[in-house]
């Protein structure tokens, strides 16, 4: 069985535009041609754009990717040094991504505000991600609230430091609730909503008083709102709504105890 290019685009969520520039510096050659001319696919050239794909995502340029695959395909090359470049740049990759989703959170919930830091320790500590790009948004929709006031309270008094701890505890958390969920963990089991309240804890000490009330609804917002959900989604395709229905988890056993 064979497929168009426009099938194959939108298999793999790419550009026609992009499958063409492959084709052409011999990246990806489609194995069939129509009479008139027209690319197809076969299955073996949908696993070659997978594993170009996937080396994309870890970094590698082009022609990078074309040299490991075709050292794959015939058998060449230092497979021990290969997963080595892997682990490095997933690694990497991993932690910038920790990073950039507790920079998000904290700015999207107002935990930001009055950080006293020079645009060169904003960068160092939070990477490409200002802290500062939703501040309109913050205070509209939560200047009023005594968290809203609480978290600027504490927070302006934090250093660069301070920032670099609070980025570190979070990316953990993450990395916790993102481990359970791989091992199929469910949400409303101990461990996870351990976990959850470890998350609530963690905003209660470093910038307001997290009731579970209040939690539960951050963790609707996790899912609600795009922004949030994409930076779950970077870390762990899933982990929005795993996290959210641990806290809801979490938000009921509260309410029982009680």
């Amino acid at each position: 069985m064979s497929y168009s290019v426009g099938q194959v685009a939108g298999f793999a969520g790419v550009t026609v535009r992009t499958l063409h520039h492959y084709d052409e510096i011999g990246l990806l050659v489609p194995s069939e041609r129509t009479y008139a001319g027209h690319r197809r696919y076969g299955d073996t050239d949908l696993d070659r754009l997978q594993q170009i794909l996937f080396y994309r995502e870890l970094g590698f340029p082009l022609d990078e990717v074309a040299v490991l695959l075709d050292d794959l395909a015939t058998g060449r090359g230092d497979p021990r040094g290969r997963l080595r470049r892997q682990h490095e740049l997933l690694t990497a990759r991993i932690e910038r991504l920790q990073r950039m989703a507790a920079a998000v959170e904290h700015a999207m919930e107002a935990r930001m505000k009055g950080i006293d830091l020079t645009p060169e320790e904003k960068f160092e500590v939070f990477g490409e991600h200002d802290p500062d790009r939703y501040e309109d948004e913050v205070r509209e929709r939560w200047g009023d609230t005594d968290a809203y006031r609480e978290s600027q309270r504490r927070t302006a008094s934090y250093t660069k430091e301070d920032w670099k701890r609070l980025n570190e505890e979070m990316g953990a958390i993450h990395l916790r609730m993102a481990g359970l969920l791989d091992e199929g963990v469910p949400a409303d089991s101990e461990a996870a909503m351990d976990a959850a309240e470890e998350h609530r804890l963690f905003i209660t000490r470093a910038y307001y008083d997290c009731a579970p009330a209040m939690h539960a609804c951050l963790g609707e917002m996790y899912v609600a709102d795009e922004r949030f959900t994409a930076t779950y989604e970077a870390i762990r395709p899933g982990l929005a709504v795993y996290l959210r229905d641990a806290i809801a988890a979490n938000t009921a056993r509260h309410t029982a105890a009680s």
